[in-house]
Formats: structure tokens, sequence, C-alpha cells
């Protein structure tokens, strides 16, 4: 059975107000110019906005007033009067004299120190604007999950095929079957012999990768439990996905593509998946990643072991 977006959506929590130009951010791309527009405008200057009737909003940006209800309810809010609210506490943190979040493009000839604390601020913003989007809920079931699987197969391809094996590496270690795929029809066969108490992962920034969607389908339909972690929630790949966590990004640009920024948040998804199977199987994980160390240790300490 698939998914539509009000079900992607359903019992999920208004988003905080300081994860508005987050979620702003990470679901634009996917919106229809109009409601790009409504976007744009609530996050550019949220104290205006919060001031307008869905009227008043509709008509600033061009848009109709069920334009402004839908994008409204897309970015997390049930209705234009929680999205109104969350812009009132929105605009008075940033009156509390916080400074905007302002990002330049690195330019070909930047000095290396200008690139450095470029990239640095972009990638906080990544991470900060990563953690204010993820949906708990979601994560909490995905952990519970992955703690209970027989073995769990992870799908990715290119940037996105290092995260996942970064993160069947991290389960490895604490004593769980896991399995990275980038090859699309090994990935397609291992997903073939999944079942209800296995689990399948796509990671797929742009949430439409076929050679990922493929595995996750097979798995959903074999009755595995699906996770999919990607930056654009809504797209095709959210179909067949029992849970879904959402990622965010750094505005793109010619030196900084967007599998720099992408694997930057999808790896903060990783590692909180990884520490919260570790705290639910604390028992057995803690021994495992002990006698993991312990195996690897002569290959760090140059005075012993062979060479």
């Amino acid at each position: 059975m698939t998914h539509d977006v009000k079900e992607i959506f359903a019992g999920a929590a208004p988003p905080a107000p300081a994860a508005l130009a987050a979620k702003v951010r990470t679901l634009a791309p996917s919106m229809t110019r109009s409601m790009q527009r409504v976007a744009e405008a609530v996050a550019g200057d949220p104290a205006g906005c919060a001031a307008l009737t869905v009227t008043g909003l509709a008509e600033l940006t061009g848009t109709s007033e069920a334009t402004v209800v839908r994008t409204a309810r897309l970015l997390g809010y049930p209705g234009y009067r929680d999205l109104r609210l969350a812009l009132a506490g929105l605009a008075a943190q940033q009156q509390s004299g916080r400074a905007p979040a302002v990002t330049a493009d690195i330019a070909v000839d930047d000095p290396i120190a200008d690139v450095v604390a470029k990239l640095a601020y972009d990638e906080q913003q990544t991470l900060a604007d990563t953690a204010a989007g993820l949906d708990t809920v979601q994560l909490g079931a995905a952990v519970a999950a992955l703690a209970a699987a027989r073995r769990v197969e992870i799908y990715g391809v290119a940037a996105s095929g290092l995260v996942a094996q970064d993160l069947a590496q991290k389960l490895l270690r604490i004593g769980h079957i896991a399995h990275a795929h980038s090859d699309p029809h090994l990935a397609v066969t291992t997903a073939v012999t999944l079942r209800a108490k296995d689990v399948a992962i796509a990671i797929t920034h742009s949430g439409s990768t076929g050679d990922v969607i493929e595995p996750l389908r097979v798995a959903f339909e074999h009755g595995a439990t699906t996770i999919a972690i990607t930056g654009r929630p809504t797209a095709a790949v959210s179909q067949y996905a029992d849970h879904i966590l959402t990622t965010s990004t750094a505005r793109e640009s010619e030196l900084r593509p967007a599998a720099m920024s992408s694997r930057t948040s999808q790896l903060l998804v990783v590692d909180c998946l990884f520490v919260g199977v570790a705290q639910r199987t604390y028992e057995t994980a803690a021994p495992a990643l002990a006698a993991s160390y312990e195996a690897l240790a002569h290959r760090h300490n140059p005075r012993g072991g062979s060479r």
C-alpha cells in the first residue's frame, strides 16, 4: 500500500517556529511554483506575514487562499492559523537579537581561509536544519524496527552509497546483520529475500533515484519494514516507505554540489539511528563494540601485531 502526502504528515506534530525556515528549504524544491512563493514569503518575512489573513497572504504572493492553506499543511501545520502562530514565534526569536542566517557562495578566487569558513558555516546550518526538521516519532519507530530486525539491507548510490556503507559498518560493529548495496541488480536480489522481521533502508536525497526505489519497493511488497532517508519526503521513494526521515541541505552552488551537503545531513540521521539502536540493545551492543575495538587495536598500535 503506497502513501500519499496526507499520510506522510498525518499525526506529525507541527514544526517548532525555529524549524520553519529549515522546513521551507527542504520542501520548496518539491512544491509548485505558486506554493514556493507562499513558502518563500513566510520564511523571508515571518513578522509581516504573521499579521496577514489568509486572504492577505494570498494577495501578497499572487496566489489563492487554497494555495496558502495547502502550503501551510505541506509545511506541517494543520491550517493557516497554526502557521500564523509559528510565524509570530519565529518573528519574536529573530527580534531577540539573533543574527540572520546569511551564507555566501564560494568563489573561484576565494582564499582558502574563506573557503574553510564558508564550508563550516554551511555544514553547521545543514546539520541544524536537519536536526530541527527531523521527525523524532518517525525516528523512534525506525530505531525500534532496526533494533528488532533479523537482517538490515541498505540501498544507496554515489554519495548516498557511501552513507549506506557507513551505517552498515556501524550496525555490524554492534552485532547486527547489515549490508550496504550500490549495485542495482544485487540490491533487488537481496530485497526479494526480505520478510516481515527484516528492514530495508533507501538513502536518496532526491527521493527519485530509480536504482534505490526499486529494491525498496520489492522489500516493501515482501513485507519488510521500509525506511527512507531523503531530502524530498513527498517524492517517489515515499510511496514504499513505512518511515520517512527527512534531511536538509545547504544551498547548492557551482563549487558546492548537492551531494556534499546532502551527505552531511544523511550522516547525522545515520548517527542518530545507530546511537538509538545501540541504546535499545545496550546489553549486547556494548560487548560487541568492545570486542571490535580489541580485535582492531593491534592495527592502530605501531608496536603491536604484524605489519
